[in-house]
């Protein structure tokens, strides 16, 4: 007999399960999140969680917002439960579920209104973001943000209905501006190589197009802190909502599974007060760039380095990658050789640790994560996560061999099809132009670095192109296996 989760069966929960023990009805909104999918009720969510069971910050609850219609599907799943979530975390020795209740509202995806309204209370202080690498508008090429991007530029238009987040958010400020309440801060919860900088650029970025005078009022009045965010979340499947049922006896429309790690690393930096989240393990810094870089380049650019060798041989979950001699051998060969040797000093962290935690993570058999989900978007996170090493490894004047071979493996799987012959359904935004590239450059790999908006200067490098043709042409005559071995053997 299974308990369907709501507030009225929170004091129903199985023994096993633990709920929260505040009174949930108090709670008072403080922070209005755009993208509440699974990143969000795995990490920001749980802190705010852990933060009222202390009887603290109370006033700080969320309310969810979003721009996209397919956001409907959530909210509606979560409506049924009354926001609720059951959070369970997975590894080799452990599994423990609890349900969360952090979120006490959830505003009508894409009803820019009714957000903008929410925005303008002065009880909201933080407007918080976990977005796709996407929906910053950043040129690949450039790094920066494109203010000649065709939504960016409807929103700027005279009277024009608010789409896109950065919409959203500039309206709300400007309601705020007209009636004198100190703005929100803007808080990015998302692997975007330094967030808050990126954030700030697309909001005043906007602004800059409306008016250069509430532009130069969002520079010096808003506060957009840089963040580092961690937690290994794959997504929701029957397969986790049946776990949930079998072993904890919950039916949740929308369960969370992750990892027991997480960590939050965050600037101090914000306009109108904060919750007190050191209490419950935020690490509080001046500067995030250091963790993030760390984190971005070792465990971001190791997840690119396994989702493409594993994909091209048709093995399904991440820790069943690890599992495969050659494709943990590609990483821990590649991060050693050119990956880590470009990160500098972590105040307080050694490097090597660091990385033996995240192979440690990539291996964890209960997760199911999946190969898939590492290989979806790789047009918007290769330019994030391998690209920016390849550039400082060739500035430095040294070896990027393991470096090409991962960007031909990209290549080669958005061929379309694994080594195998099995086809690879559509795994990325720009699918299509990635597909008609590969297919070109099977013959001619120049035309993979002529993608000027992704590879930029580094399609040009002469010693980048080399590398990279060489191993493409490997690939293709030899196989994944084949070739993975030879570069391990030191014979790529």
């Amino acid at each position: 007999m299974t308990v369907k989760l709501s507030s009225s069966s929170l004091v129903r929960l199985p023994p096993k399960v633990a709920g929260p023990n505040y009174d949930r009805s108090a709670l008072k909104a403080g922070i209005v999140h755009f993208g509440v999918g699974n990143f969000h009720r795995s990490h920001q969510a749980v802190y705010l969680d852990d933060l009222f069971g202390q009887g603290i910050g109370h006033d700080w609850a969320l309310v969810g917002a979003g721009v996209f219609d397919g956001e409907k599907i959530g909210r509606g799943k979560l409506e049924e439960q009354d926001w609720l979530t059951t959070v369970v975390e997975q590894d080799e020795g452990h599994m423990s579920a609890r349900v969360t209740g952090a979120m006490i509202d959830f505003l009508m995806p894409g009803d820019a209104a009714a957000i903008i309204d929410r925005l303008a209370d002065p009880a909201i202080r933080i407007v918080s973001l976990t977005i796709t690498e996407g929906g910053y508008f950043i040129d690949p090429a450039s790094g920066v943000f494109n203010p000649t991007h065709p939504d960016i530029v409807a929103d700027a238009q005279p009277g024009a209905t608010p789409k896109t987040v950065f919409g959203i958010i500039l309206a709300g400020l400007v309601r705020r501006r007209q009636d004198g309440i100190v703005p929100f801060t803007v808080m990015s919860c998302d692997n975007i190589p330094h967030n808050g900088h990126v954030t700030s650029d697309g909001v005043i970025g906007l602004a800059r197009l409306i008016d250069e005078d509430l532009a130069s009022w969002v520079s010096e009045t808003v506060a957009f802190p840089n963040a580092m965010v961690d937690r290994i979340t794959p997504a929701t499947s029957d397969r986790e909502r049946k776990i949930l049922a079998d072993d904890f006896g919950i039916e949740d429309n929308w369960p969370v599974f992750c990892e027991p790690f997480r960590q939050w690393v965050l600037e101090d930096h914000f306009t109108d007060g904060r919750p007190p989240l050191e209490k419950v393990g935020v690490q509080f810094v001046k500067d995030v760039a250091p963790y993030e870089l760390m984190k971005i380049r070792i465990l971001n650019g190791g997840h690119a380095t396994i989702a493409y060798p594993a994909g091209l041989m048709d093995i399904h979950f991440v820790h069943e990658a690890m599992q495969e001699p050659l494709v943990r051998g590609f990483l821990d060969k590649l991060e050693h050789d050119e990956i880590i040797p470009t990160v500098p000093p972590v105040p307080d962290t050694v490097l090597e640790d660091y990385y033996q935690l995240i192979e440690k993570r990539f291996s964890n058999p209960k997760i199911g994560d999946t190969v898939r989900r590492l290989c979806l978007d790789g047009s918007n996170r290769q330019p994030k996560f391998i690209i920016p090493t390849i550039a400082d490894r060739l500035k430095a004047g040294k070896g990027v061999a393991g470096l090409a071979l991962e960007s031909a493996l990209w290549c080669r799987y958005c061929f379309g099809t694994t080594d195998s012959g099995a086809v690879i359904e559509p795994n990325d935004p720009s699918w299509d132009r990635l597909k008609a590239t590969a297919k070109a450059a099977k013959d001619a790999p120049a035309a993979w670095l002529a993608m000027d908006d992704i590879y930029g200067d580094v399609g040009r490098a002469a010693a980048f192109v080399e590398a990279f043709a060489h191993a493409l042409n490997v690939l293709w005559a030899n196989g994944t296996r084949a070739t993975l071995t030879r570069y391990l053997a030191g014979k790529l």
